[in-house]
């Protein structure tokens, strides 16, 4: 497989940083990340589907108590000008247990403080998952 562009590495760099931010309970640093008025759409295994504001996810982030492990792999990036997209496989972990695994796919756009993510759909798949490649998460004591 080839190596990732430059901007295909900044992209996925951002991507990336929305999951340590949500590991990190950290609401300033995802909202630094994202288009405030941006979409996040979660479509759920039973059919039900839920929309809120790329905001309203980072306000939420602080107020999260439970430990949040998201891990991506697989990412296909397509790049044309300003707007680019993310479609990568991931699996989920609270707690530190296996909750769900699924597809995100991030919308950004460059602006003059980089890539922005301006909208994130994903689907929250709890069975029929194959096992990550990349192994079983490590934990926290052990990084």
């Amino acid at each position: 497989m080839a190596q990732p562009s430059g901007e295909e590495q900044a992209i996925l760099a951002r991507v990336q940083a929305v999951f340590d931010a949500m590991a990190a309970h950290d609401s300033a640093a995802a909202a630094a990340l994202v288009i405030p008025e941006g979409r996040l759409a979660v479509s759920r295994a039973n059919g039900t589907v839920s929309i809120s504001t790329l905001g309203e996810f980072a306000a939420r982030l602080s107020a999260t108590k439970s430990t949040l492990l998201e891990r991506m792999w697989s990412p296909k990036v397509l790049i044309r000008g300003g707007m680019a997209v993310v479609w990568t496989e991931y699996d989920f972990h609270l707690d530190g247990k296996f909750t769900h695994c699924g597809i995100d796919s991030f919308q950004l756009v460059k602006t003059a403080d980089g890539w922005k993510i301006s909208g994130l759909a994903y689907t929250v798949e709890p069975t029929g998952c194959a096992p990550s490649p990349l192994g079983p998460p490590s934990s926290p004591s052990t990084k």
